[in-house]
């Protein structure tokens, strides 16, 4: 049967409500495979690592220019108030400590060499200061998100205990709630890169090692 005998047997209405339904089935198959392509190129498993080692302007910096790491935010975690403010934290009652949530593509670098960086970005050593700064908030710590994540962080440790005359202090703790840090603090160091602390302690630092 052609086209014209079946419109005459067919109402047109029928026919072009047939066609169209025909042509969003094809439209849907096509579209279903472009998805199931991209799936295949763009569905990165990423992992977090919530690391903290004095100020976070600090430790954002050198993270944020790390290859495979694709997100460094600035905030607070290890305490007791809720949604603390950066007034709130400076003063050491909180308990929070100044950290950053790192996300990274494993398949890139591993937590195991977020820890080496973490290590040669800050001293372990001293306890509950990096430098100048000075309080409970500036603490090193290490908040695991996974068992295995532990176990790594625990190798690092010894593996720098054994390194360093002097222990290192840095804990190992289960991850808590994280709290972004106000808009002001992140990428503080790029808004900022002549402020007094950027141009004497960051800057020197990145280029110590080797990221400026």
């Amino acid at each position: 049967m052609d086209y014209k005998q079946m419109n005459d047997i067919l109402p047109i209405p029928f026919l072009r409500i047939s066609l169209l339904f025909s042509l969003f089935l094809g439209l849907h198959a096509m579209a279903g495979s472009k998805e199931a392509r991209m799936d295949k190129t763009q569905d990165i498993n990423y992992e977090y690592a919530l690391i903290g080692g004095g100020c976070f302007w600090c430790t954002e910096a050198v993270f944020e220019n790390i290859k495979g790491v694709t997100e460094a935010v600035s905030g607070y975690a290890g305490g007791q108030t809720e949604n603390p403010t950066y007034k709130d934290i400076c003063t050491g009652k909180t308990g929070h400590a100044e950290v950053i949530k790192v996300k990274f593509d494993p398949n890139k670098i591993s937590f195991g060499d977020i820890l080496k960086v973490f290590g040669d970005a800050h001293d372990p050593t001293t306890l509950n200061r990096q430098g100048a700064d000075i309080g409970t908030q500036y603490r090193s710590t290490i908040m695991f998100f996974s068992d295995e994540q532990r176990k790594v962080a625990e190798v690092w440790k010894k593996s720098l205990s054994d390194k360093f005359v002097d222990p290192v202090v840095t804990e190992i703790v289960p991850a808590p709630k994280f709290y972004p840090a106000e808009g002001y603090h992140q990428d503080y160091y790029k808004k900022n890169p002549d402020q007094g602390y950027c141009s004497f302690v960051i800057r020197p630092k990145l280029k110590k090692l080797g990221l400026e």
